[in-house]
């Protein structure tokens, strides 16, 4: 089992610094590492779990299954990513989690959740910031599927990608590897897979953004976020468990 103190996300800007101690304490509650195939699920909804996971290496996304068998993607997973808290605190999810690549996780016991609240409240409150952070990124992405065009969802959905992985790996350029979908862009965003096809093309032709071969290209970032007409957009890095 891989120590906290030789996580190589540790060393990536996008995330918060902790602490000797509170990285200590993270240590003795992880009991060890999941490898999950790609396709395979690592949470499904409405089932409990008794692990909470932070996701050490590889891609993955959450969906909530439609009663006509269809599904809406409601979000991607990347390094980093806390996962469970939903069956932590609920007994049950109501989104699934599959691994899009290969992925390893550590695991921490939720039954020791509480014990973290009552002896390292910083670490608690990471917790809950986290929590905040994708209440706040649902509400971004509901209000672009609800008034933004297929150009500007398309443009807002790589850009986010884009940063997000270019901050785990800085040494990327400005191309990360993206070994999603179109289909799994189309059923987050709420368009056709022709439309999000046209639209990729597009943005391609416009030098913006070229996704293909499961790598994302994007020479100019600020010129792909100009792209959605949403105000500038910082990014902060966010807690790490």
């Amino acid at each position: 089992m891989r120590n906290c103190k030789a996580c190589p996300l540790r060393q990536s800007p996008a995330f918060l610094s902790m602490t000797d101690e509170e990285e200590s304490y993270m240590q003795t509650l992880k009991t060890g590492e999941r490898h999950v195939r790609a396709g395979q699920n690592v949470l499904s909804a409405g089932e409990d779990s008794d692990m909470l996971y932070t996701v050490l290496d590889g891609l993955g996304l959450r969906s909530v299954p439609l009663p006509d068998g269809e599904r809406q993607v409601v979000g991607f997973v990347l390094p980093g990513d806390f996962l469970g808290l939903q069956a932590g605190v609920m007994n049950e999810m109501d989104h699934s989690v599959t691994a899009t690549t290969d992925m390893i996780l550590c695991c921490f016991p939720k039954t020791r959740l509480w014990d973290l609240f009552r002896n390292c409240p910083a670490r608690a409150y990471d917790i809950t910031h986290l929590a905040a952070r994708e209440e706040s990124l649902l509400g971004e992405a509901l209000s672009v599927i609800g008034q933004k065009a297929a150009t500007e969802r398309v443009a807002w959905a790589l850009h986010k990608l884009f940063v997000r992985l270019r901050r785990i790996e800085p040494s990327s350029g400005n191309a990360v590897a993206l070994p999603y979908r179109q289909q799994d862009l189309a059923d987050a965003l709420g368009l056709s897979l022709v439309h999000t096809n046209k639209t990729l093309a597009r943005l391609r032709d416009q030098g913006l953004a070229d996704w293909s071969a499961r790598r994302l290209v994007v020479p100019d970032p600020d010129r792909l976020y100009a792209e959605t007409g949403l105000d500038a957009d910082a990014y902060r890095p966010r807690p790490l468990l």
